[in-house]
C-alpha cells in the first residue's frame, strides 16, 4: 500500500473517530453531575488556594483562553498538582470516570452556557462585531498599522464569539434549564 493511501486512510479513520466521540449527547445526569460538582468543589476552596495561585500566574501570562476547551486545559495544566488527585476524588463521587471526562463536559457545559448568555444578552453581537472589523478595515482615516492594532485588540473577542457559536445546538438544549444555576455557582464568591 503506498504511503499517502496509507496516511489518507489513517486520516479518515481518525476524523470518524473524533466525530462519533463528539457526537455523544450531553446528558441531564452528566449536566447535573458537572454542576453539583462546582459546587462541591467551591466549598473546598481554601484547599484549592494554592492551585488557583498557581494556575492564576500561568492564566495571566496565557492571554485569552480557548473557550471550547477552558475547563480541559486547567485540568492538564495541573495534571501533576498535589490537588489532582483531590479533584478526581470529588469528580468520581458525581459520575466522572476522570478529571479529564469531567473537563471535557466542563468544556461542552460552559460553551453551551455562554451561548446561552449571548442569545439572551445581545443576539446581533456577531453581526456587530463583523460591522466593527468592516468599519475599521473602510476608515480612510486610520493607518494600516493602527488598523491592525485595533484588529488585534478585536481578536481575541472575535475568536471568543467564533467558539461561543459552535455550541452545538444538542448541549445547548441540555444546558439550557440549569442557566440560572450554573450563574448562581460561577458568581457566588
Amino acid at each position: 500500500m503506498p504511503i499517502h493511501t496509507f496516511l489518507r486512510t489513517a486520516l479518515l479513520s481518525l476524523l470518524l473517530l473524533t466525530s462519533t466521540a463528539s457526537a455523544e449527547a450531553l446528558t441531564e445526569p452528566k449536566v447535573r453531575g458537572f454542576i453539583s460538582s462546582l459546587a462541591e468543589l467551591q466549598t473546598m476552596e481554601e484547599e484549592f488556594a494554592d492551585l488557583t495561585d498557581d494556575l492564576g500566574e500561568e492564566a495571566g501570562n496565557a492571554g485569552m483562553p480557548d473557550l471550547s476547551s477552558i475547563m480541559s486545559d486547567s485540568v492538564r495544566q495541573f495534571r501533576d498538582h498535589p490537588a489532582y488527585d483531590r479533584l478526581d476524588e470529588v469528580v468520581s463521587r458525581h459520575g466522572f470516570d476522570s478529571p479529564e471526562d469531567w473537563g471535557a463536559t466542563g468544556d461542552r457545559v460552559f460553551l453551551a452556557w455562554m451561548a446561552i448568555q449571548m442569545q439572551g444578552q445581545r443576539p446581533g453581537i456577531q453581526q456587530e462585531m463583523a460591522q466593527a472589523l468592516a468599519e475599521i478595515d473602510n476608515n480612510p482615516n486610520l493607518t494600516a498599522a493602527q488598523k491592525e492594532q485595533m484588529r488585534a485588540m478585536m481578536g481575541g473577542a472575535v475568536v471568543a464569539m467564533e467558539q461561543i457559536g459552535q455550541a452545538p445546538e444538542e448541549d445547548i438544549r441540555a444546558v439550557r434549564p440549569h442557566a440560572a444555576e450554573l450563574r448562581a455557582i460561577t458568581e457566588a464568591d
